[in-house]
């Protein structure tokens, strides 16, 4: 045979197989039958080589080698088919080997399937569609170890199945990836991913190099699979990562109970090289579904809670969380309820996360001053940081010691605001329940003292030892009280006595109580100023909880309230209809305040608005006779002031300082003034200052003209000097 036979015959006959598009149920035949007629034709040139090579051997000289020669005439060949034969494919043949194969491997995975003993079988096979009785799947595999045997025999196995193969491995990897772990977190799947790609996808490629079906793969199929087996394990990491990464926000949320897919992407991260594409992902993923106006504070602290657990699993480290969770960290420095809402979470039964975080017995660091290098455990084995790690000094060891409530106080970079806050939200729970019973709040502030230190938190000290003392004291006066008059018509007063250098700025509200009240208030200070020795009381008329019964024609009502309402209601005692001016000029208070109080009597139907601003006492209402109805006080507003009035305030205070500085010294550059309050102005607690809020201070009170600033220098304009 002849290279012109290999044009005109060989090369013709095997490609009018593929002249047009194939049917599936062609496409497997025809490859067959195609691979077939070419290893008939072909074994001819491969037998002329076997007798050129033995008669080579006759003519030549005794030390000529046989090997090489045959090598090179076999090397040459190969060379030659190639060339005219597959010098290029059609697409038709490129899809029918695809389909080849493609039906191969299900038959493949068919028939371990019956190895397995599934009892759920089906009553089709899977393998070749047919029925279980017509079953085709063993001659399917019979015909393409043939095919195999036949292409491995010309050396042409690797060439032609290469492409098909490689592409629908690959495709049934990323299809049995996805669809064996779609939305379940809760059981670890790398193993059996494992598993089925050595059984099912390995095992098929050892039986493409093997001759024997059902003898094992021999050696050669081995050492001709081997190459390939660690690429196919990386590809199964890297789709396995891939796909975990796209649910990494909800793997987030579902902690701890998807930690065992965490704990699968862990050993992908480690294979693969995916970590910048998870940063990257979860840092959008954040973006878009947290970090917006229409989330809670409240969830997204949640969220950062549980991204701090879940990033930890997935790197110890903790550079994976610095990378990822700085997006929020400054989301959240401007909100303006972030630290309420952290400090809330703290304290309340509710959030069993934080509580438990919080009765840790060895709390972590709460910033970066209190962790250094020397601190850390000399048994543990130093290791290195990744490399995409921000470089800080002592980071490291900061990373992998902080624990959440020490992470969650880092989002401001100081511990000062988080006491703060606190010693406000104390006050504020003390004087909106005022119930004497401090048992709850001294342990949360023991645990806190833990963290926060002994000397930050004095002041919410002495404001739980007020509440003791006021209890002491108001059973001591009672008593008095009792045993000088005995009036029972009396107003019995509970005073909450409270140092007020150690508590946070009150809310003001003016109000002129009733002269009953206000009198039972009187005889309870001067009962105070015989106790104490010449030291009196300041009453805030406005704070407080007030205990009605009110007889009504058709009822009783039983109802706690503040003072300011327990004072309108009063005054239609005296007659039934008020007007708003008239009301205000009683009491005090400005129209539209009492409009606004008014409307908590009118939405429990005592009052209702006649005319504009004309108010009536309701003594009947239908539905309601003859028993007692108990009712509360809706409104339940703070009792401290805002925290951008008491911000105010205390700039204010401050700027009193900054007066009598630049009076003194004439000019001071920004530093200089703010370490003179530091030492002169900065010294109770909620006084803090950063150099950056005060700069703002100060620029605001040149906008006003009330201060000069030239090269580097603040001073007083000349007519307030």
């Amino acid at each position: 045979m002849s290279q012109q036979q290999l044009h005109s015959q060989v090369a013709p006959q095997f490609w009018s197989h593929f002249k047009s598009a194939l049917c599936e149920t062609d496409m497997f035949k025809e490859v067959h039958q195609s691979i077939d007629e070419l290893h008939h034709n072909l074994s001819a040139y491969w037998l002329s080589l076997e007798r050129l090579t033995i008669v080579q051997s006759y003519v030549s000289e005794p030390m000529f080698d046989h090997a090489v020669y045959r090598e090179t005439l076999a090397s040459r060949l190969q060379l030659l088919v190639k060339a005219i034969i597959f010098s290029c494919t059609r697409k038709h043949f490129q899809d029918a080997m695809y389909h080849f194969y493609f039906q191969a491997f299900k038959a493949f995975n068919e028939s371990r399937k019956e190895n397995e003993c599934d009892d759920d079988t089906p009553p089709r096979c899977d393998g070749c569609d047919n029925e279980k009785d017509l079953c085709s799947c063993d001659e399917t595999l019979t015909v393409f170890q043939q095919v195999n045997s036949q292409l491995k025999e010309l050396d042409l196995l690797a060439w032609l199945s290469g492409e098909p193969v490689t592409s629908l491995i690959h495709q049934r990897i990323k299809q049995h990836v996805e669809h064996s772990c779609q939305s379940n977190f809760e059981v670890p799947y790398l193993f059996t991913l494992e598993e089925w790609l050595e059984t099912k996808v390995v095992g098929w490629l050892e039986l493409m190099y093997c001759e024997v079906r059902h003898g094992g793969a021999s050696e050669g199929a081995r050492g001709s699979v081997a190459p390939y087996k660690d690429r196919l394990y990386y590809f199964l990491h890297d789709i396995y990562a891939r796909t975990r990464i796209q649910q990494l926000f909800n793997i987030i949320i579902e902690f701890p109970e998807s930690e065992p897919a965490l704990t699968d992407l862990k050993c992908c991260l480690e294979k693969t090289n995916l970590r910048g594409m998870l940063v990257q992902a979860l840092r959008t993923a954040l973006e878009t579904r947290l970090l917006h106006p229409g989330v809670n504070t409240c969830d997204i602290l949640t969220a950062y809670i549980s991204a701090i657990r879940a990033l930890r699993v997935l790197d110890p480290t903790g550079v994976l969380l610095d990378l990822v969770c700085e997006p929020v960290r400054k989301y959240l420095r401007n909100r303006d309820d972030t630290v309420r809402s952290i400090v809330s979470s703290l304290i309340e039964d509710s959030n069993s996360e934080l509580l438990d975080e919080l009765v840790k017995t060895q709390p972590g660091p709460l910033d970066d001053s209190y962790t250094s290098d020397d601190q850390t455990d000399n048994w543990q084995i130093w290791q290195p940081d990744p490399v995409d790690a921000i470089p800080v000094k002592s980071a490291s060891s900061v990373r992998r010691s902080a624990d959440i409530i020490s992470m969650l106080v880092n989002i401001y970079g100081s511990k000062e605001v988080f006491v703060n806050e606190y010693r406000t939200l104390l006050a504020d729970r003390i004087l909106t329940h005022y119930n004497y019973d401090t048992a709850r709040e001294l342990r949360y502030l023991e645990l806190l003292k833990l963290r926060f230190g002994e000397t930050q938190l004095h002041a919410c000290e002495v404001m739980l030892k007020d509440v003791a003392d006021s209890k002491r004291l108001n059973t001591r006066i009672r008593e008095q009280w009792e045993q000088e008059t005995g009036d029972e018509k009396a107003i019995a007063v509970n005073a909450m006595v409270l140092s007020a250098q150690f508590w946070p700025t009150f809310r003001e509200e003016k109000v002129t109580l009733p002269d009953e009240l206000q009198t039972s208030l009187d005889a309870y200070t001067d009962k105070y100023k015989v106790l104490k020795g010449n030291r009196t009381l300041c009453w805030k008329p406005h704070l407080g909880l007030v205990n009605l019964e009110i007889e009504l024609k058709d009822k009783t009502l039983k109802l706690s309230v503040s003072p300011v309402h327990a004072t309108i209601l009063w005054h239609f005692q005296q007659k039934a209809r008020w007007t708003v001016d008239e009301l205000s000029g009683v009491t005090h208070m400005p129209a539209h305040a009492l409009r606004r109080k008014i409307a908590f009597w009118q939405s429990h139907g005592l009052l209702k608005e006649e005319s504009s601003d004309s108010f009536l006492l309701m003594e009947e209402q239908p539905g309601h006779g003859g028993h007692d109805l108990l009712l509360e006080d809706d409104e339940a507003e703070s009792a401290m002031a805002s925290s951008k009035d008491q911000k105010e305030e205390e700039m204010q205070v401050i700027w009193s300082y900054v007066v009598g500085m630049l009076t003194n010294l004439e000019s001071l550059p920004l530093d200089r003034v703010h370490s003179m309050l530091k030492m002169f102005a900065m010294q109770g607690p909620g006084s803090e200052c950063t150099i950056d809020d005060l700069k703002v201070f100060l620029d605001r009170k040149v906008k006003e003209q009330v201060l000069i600033y030239s090269g580097g220098f603040y001073r007083l304009p000349k007519q307030n000097s």
